[in-house]
């Protein structure tokens, strides 16, 4: 449990970082901002199904005008997983979450391979949103974990 919250704790700061190298860019690459929308919006669909909520009204790809409505939707997450994580026991790690994807789908996913997923796809794509910035001639941002962890 500690190594997961630790790891969460990193995914808030992360988000963080990557929103403010964006606003710092200026960037106006609608790709890119439905990029890290994409991930804002990720994020709440795990949470929805981790709190046994359907997502279906959730838009996975949708375009994205500003940064401003991600951000909130960062820092919802980050409170909704806060309170989330706090009130989880190390045994319900292991306790299976049925949910149906954006398609409709049905799954049976456990919570930890929920989190962890949550976890390694936000990463995923910030390091696709770095590779985006420095390409559009901006500065990256350090996301990594073990910058994180020296703080």
């Amino acid at each position: 449990m500690k190594t997961i919250k630790c790891m969460m704790d990193h995914l808030y700061w992360a988000d963080g970082r990557i929103l403010d190298a964006l606003e710092e860019s200026e960037t106006k690459n609608k790709d890119l901002l439905k990029l890290v929308r994409h991930v804002a919006v990720a994020e709440r669909v795990w949470l929805s199904r981790l709190q046994g909520k359907g997502s279906a009204q959730y838009s996975l790809w949708e375009e994205a005008e500003d940064l401003t409505a991600i951000r909130t939707m960062f820092e919802e997450n980050t409170e909704q997983y806060r309170v989330y994580i706090e009130g989880l026991e190390e045994s319900e790690l292991d306790e299976m979450i049925d949910y149906a994807n954006q398609s409709g789908v049905p799954f049976r996913t456990s919570v930890r391979d929920i989190l962890l997923q949550v976890l390694l796809h936000g990463q995923y794509h910030r390091g696709q949103i770095n590779r985006a910035l420095r390409i559009e001639s901006a500065e990256p941002v350090q996301v990594d974990y073990i910058t994180f962890a020296r703080l």
